[in-house]
């Protein structure tokens, strides 16, 4: 099924995804997407400058919070109790609550290793900003 957003490379598609999650997610203030594989945050949008090192922080938080050490013996735990050899990765959603931020994590469906990053106002409706992140997240197949 072909996307109304499907652009021509990897590249593009990152920067388009990035940009619909940046317009289309609520009371959004920044969007960007995780690399886990290598660490690197492969592109941002956000309504202020933040300092490189804060960027460079994101990638590892997000990859600490999908696939630390401790939160992948849990995953093979229950892999080896359920009898589960697929390396599908249980947590794909992550929603965190700062003093006056909401920062939602969510893996890509199809490829594992990239997370979405969505960083709104405490103020967001958590129910519409989930169902606009899946939305808009369904729409590109990376």
């Amino acid at each position: 099924m072909a996307t109304k957003r499907m652009a021509s490379g990897f590249s593009d598609q990152v920067m388009g995804l990035v940009k619909s999650l940046r317009a289309d997610a609520p009371d959004c203030v920044a969007a960007g997407l995780v690399d886990m594989s290598t660490g690197m945050l492969l592109s941002y949008e956000t309504v202020e400058t933040h300092p490189p090192e804060v960027l460079d922080l994101l990638a590892g938080a997000t990859l600490d919070l999908f696939q630390g050490r401790t939160v992948v013996m849990i995953e093979d735990v229950f892999k080896e109790r359920r009898g589960i050899t697929s390396d599908q990765h249980f947590f794909q959603e992550i929603l965190v609550n700062s003093e006056n931020l909401t920062h939602l994590f969510v893996r890509m469906n199809e490829q594992q290793d990239v997370v979405a990053v969505v960083v709104c106002r405490k103020s967001v409706n958590v129910g519409m900003l989930f169902a606009q992140v899946r939305r808009v997240i369904k729409e590109y197949s990376l």
